[in-house]
């Protein structure tokens, strides 16, 4: 049966079977272009600092983290939605492009031209609308086209991605911080040469013959913006113009003919409790590395490039573990496997606030331990909050899953940013570490905690979460079917 999409071929997103078989060779490509968009996100996390002293704004430098990640909480959000309106092919083009655009552009105008901290804010914000769009794309791909065995299975590939481009962004990074760490941008324009296998493979239409509810994505994605903007500069005008809009929001969406999401979406109580676990479970998501280099400097005098080689490994256990993970969801089921992750991301955390002076090589394994639970988390997490949605309203849910994570997330290190810097926990911990290592300390315990709460929240919702879902098997061990 052909799978050619050339004039006059037949549809391959036609057809279950061959949607499936189709759809795994776009998933590929997908994947791929998202690693390569997605490694400066840790990479720049990793130093941010260095990259501020060297435009000379130094006090302003945790906004080249800062923004970009609010950026792409609201672009996560669009393009899923968006994937229920448009041509995911039309979307996928625009994101190369514009991923492309912001590699060169970001090189150029900060090694040749020395623009200052906004041409690397405005260059790491093209990188993430552009590069974000291979991430939602995949996700409604699967959720849309995938046979069910084949899901779980996609969704670990992805988070074993995220890891893997975690890890080459963390090595670079540290590589190239005593080099030129503008060379960092050039590595995600190795994206265009996967654009035509993309187009070949991806489906050329839309899914629905709506039209597209700009003002609410404004309204909405503006609303959001404001609210984590708070969180990086605590003035309240903020949190209140955040309100005011969310309100607006809720009032537009009810009188709105039709609107890119109804207020049913937010009615649905299993998606509600769903979501929470997300803000629980990524709320410290960004955190590890700023605070690792943080205390490689402080405690033991390292260079960025001596911890990146540390921090690296821990990416490369995430991503074995990422890889790993539908077998796993496959074989104990999405129950266990989010306790399991849980129990462990939250050693991880602890571990490393009882060993900060313990040596980094301790550190690092504490780091691994907690990077296998991220690894593990995603999938059967991801797949419990989509479960709880119909599947026309599969992309909306990605979107709203990947906007949660990513503004939580940034929630997250502004908070733990701040914290860091003005060393507020210094002095003495519960730990039995002092000075500034006592603020690392209770850092990583309150991070630890943070997800402790994560894991009690689970274990009193899960039965609701679960209920009435017409794959229940899928939550509980069985073999492997792949």
């Amino acid at each position: 049966m052909t799978t050619a999409t050339t004039k006059g071929a037949i549809d391959p997103y036609a057809d279950p079977g061959t949607a499936s078989r189709t759809a795994v060779k776009a998933l590929i490509m997908l994947l791929i272009t998202f690693i390569m968009g997605t490694l400066c996100l840790q990479g720049f996390n990793l130093v941010f600092v260095q990259i501020g002293a060297d435009v000379g704004a130094a006090d302003q430098a945790s906004l080249i983290t800062a923004i970009p990640s609010i950026v792409l909480g609201i672009v996560s959000f669009i393009y899923g939605s968006l994937s229920d309106f448009v041509s995911l092919r039309r979307m996928v083009v625009f994101g190369v492009l514009t991923l492309f655009v912001g590699s060169i552009f970001g090189f150029v105008a900060s090694y040749f031209i020395n623009g200052g901290l906004w041409v690397v804010i405005i260059a790491r914000m093209l990188q993430t609308i552009g590069g974000q769009v291979a991430g939602s794309v995949y996700l409604v791909m699967a959720t849309k086209y995938l046979a069910t065995h084949l899901k779980v299975i996609f969704f670990g590939l992805f988070t074993a991605g995220y890891q893997l481009s975690a890890a080459i962004g963390v090595f670079a990074a540290g590589l190239l911080s005593s080099v030129a760490w503008q060379y960092l941008f050039l590595i995600p324009a190795v994206s265009i040469v996967f654009l035509p296998f993309l187009m070949k493979w991806l489906p050329g239409h839309g899914t629905s013959g709506d039209r597209i509810d700009w003002v609410g994505f404004t309204v909405f994605g503006v609303a959001v913006a404001f609210l984590t903007l708070f969180f990086s500069y605590m003035s309240w005008w903020m949190l209140i113009v955040a309100a005011v809009l969310f309100i607006a929001f809720g009032i537009y969406i009810a009188k709105a003919r039709n609107p890119f999401i109804t207020p049913s979406f937010f009615k649905n109580v299993r998606w509600l409790l769903a979501i929470s676990l997300i803000l629980l479970f990524y709320f410290t998501n960004y955190c590890i590395s700023p605070i690792f280099n943080a205390i490689g400097a402080d405690v033991y005098g390292m260079s960025t490039g001596q911890v990146s080689a540390y921090i690296v490994w821990a990416f490369v256990v995430a991503t074995v573990m990422g890889t790993s993970s539908g077998a796993i969801v496959g074989r104990i089921g999405q129950t266990a496997s989010i306790v399991i992750a849980a129990c462990l991301m939250i050693a991880g955390f602890v571990g490393s606030a009882f060993a900060v002076n313990a040596g980094f090589w301790v550190l690092t394994l504490c780091a691994c331990v907690y990077y296998a639970g991220c690894g593990l988390m995603y999938s059967p997490l991801v797949a419990t909050v989509l479960d709880t949605l119909p599947v026309d309203q599969s992309g909306r849910g990605v979107g709203m899953n990947d906007l949660v994570m990513n503004v939580t997330a940034s929630i997250g290190i502004a908070i733990f940013g701040g914290l860091m810097t003005t060393q507020a926990l210094a002095g003495s911990s519960f730990t039995g570490a002092s000075g500034s290592s006592a603020g690392y300390a209770n850092l990583l315990l309150i991070g630890g905690i943070v997800i402790a709460a994560g894991l009690v929240v689970f274990l009193l919702i899960r039965r609701k979460v679960y209920a009435g879902e017409t794959k229940a098997e899928e939550h509980e061990p069985g073999p492997v079917e792949a």
